[in-house]
Formats: C-alpha cells, structure tokens, sequence
C-alpha cells in the first residue's frame, strides 16, 4: 500500500451538549487505525472540525481503555505533534487521499452530522471509488451524508455504537439523538453483536465498526479495500 494516503478524521467538540461532562474523541480510535495504516505504508493526515489540537475523552485514558496501542501513540513525539496540529477539514483537498477513517468518540455526534467540509470530503472519496472506514461514533459522518440524491446509508450493512452500549455509558440522555435509531431510519441495515465485543461489517467501499475494540479490524479492512483513487494535483 505505499503511496496510498489517508485522513484520519477527528471531532472538535469537547462536551456533551451543556453538560459539564466532558468528552471529545476516543484515543484506542484514534490510536489503533493511526498504527495500522502507517505501518502498512499509508501516509496518514490528521484532521479535524477545528483544527490544532482535538479534545479527547479522560474516560479513553483510564486504564480499562488505555490499550497498547495508545500507549505506542502516546510516546510517539511525531505522532502527538500531528495530533497537535490536525489540518482544518475546510482546508482539505478533498481529491488528494485515497481512504477516510472516522474516528469515534462522542463529541462526533455533534461536529460530524450536517458538516459541509467533511461531507464534501466523504462524497468525493466515495465517489471516486475510495474507502471510508468509520469506528463507533465517528458513523455519524454518515447521517446526513447524500449520494446521487439518497443517503448512502440507504440499504447499506453497516453497524456503529448500539443503543445498549449507549445506556451502560450513561449517555442515552445527553447525546442529541440515537445514533442507531437515525441509522436505521434512513434505510440502513444496521446490525449489532455483543456490546463492546469487536463487531465490524464491510459493504462494500465502506467499513464500520460498533466500538473500540473494532478499530484495529476496521483499520485492516481499510488497508485491503483502499486502492489509489486521488485525482491529480491542480497545476496553477
């Protein structure tokens, strides 16, 4: 996969609605697919709503979470130098990668639905037959995300964080909508293993994960679909 290139997208939002309960993305989310795609060659952009430094979740830092590959993460200085300097979505060229990875993590279900930067992003990759890999959270790039006039959820098999899940986090009340229900209304067929067991479904060009523990499978199914779609570079 040398000279493949993907972007690693990340939200911006740092709280769960007005709450004082923090959140922002899911480092093993973050961690996982960054180790996968790089070691197998991809070049790896990080990018975000805002730019610069992405907020991320304390609850993905606490032991039970923090798995091996965020460690690696965590004392890589490139890595967190990249985290720390995520390119603005809005200053993307949307034809210059040949895969998307959405990262998960709460804050997404905030800045990732109904953003036009990240929608143009997603529409160009998947247009030009490239990859979108999205794990838990980071499905809800999905939602409000339009193909030749109808969501490219629309008779998908997809999955992404279950509505159980939702209720043993505690979060069923402070997100602003159910990421599954919203799934399902637009016609996909969502289906759900254990909650926080590794469950991935591929359809195609599209890869999705229900949790963490999917990140590294969705990252690897990434790496065998994603093939060189990029346009060529605007000659001035």
């Amino acid at each position: 996969m040398s000279g493949s290139r993907a972007v690693l997208v990340l939200t911006s939002h740092a709280r769960f609605g007005d709450s004082d309960r923090p959140t922002g993305f899911w480092y093993e989310e973050l961690a996982a697919p960054y180790h996968a795609l790089t070691d197998a060659g991809i070049e790896v952009i990080l990018a975000s709503p805002a730019g610069g430094q992405p907020p991320v979740d304390p609850a993905s830092l606490a032991p039970a979470a923090a798995t091996d590959a965020v460690d690696r993460f965590r004392a890589d200085p490139d890595a967190l130098a990249r985290l720390a300097a995520t390119v603005p979505l809005a200053g993307l060229d949307v034809g210059a990668f040949d895969s998307v990875f959405l990262v998960g993590g709460h804050g997404t279900m905030w800045d990732f639905p109904a953003n036009p930067p990240l929608a143009d992003l997603l529409t160009s990759v998947l247009s030009r037959g490239g990859t979108v890999g999205a794990v838990c959270h980071g499905a809800a790039a999905l939602v409000d995300l339009h193909v030749g006039g109808r969501p490219v959820v629309n008779g998908r098999q997809l999955t992404a964080f279950s509505d159980s899940e939702e209720e043993l986090v505690a979060a069923t009340g402070l997100v602003p909508f159910s990421l599954e229900q919203r799934l399902r209304s637009l016609g996909a067929n969502y289906r759900a293993g254990r909650p926080f067991a590794p469950h991935v479904l591929r359809d195609g060009q599209l890869v999705t994960g229900q949790n963490p523990a999917s990140s590294t499978r969705v990252a690897e199914l990434v790496i065998e679909t994603a093939r060189p779609v990029r346009t060529a570079p605007t000659r001035p």
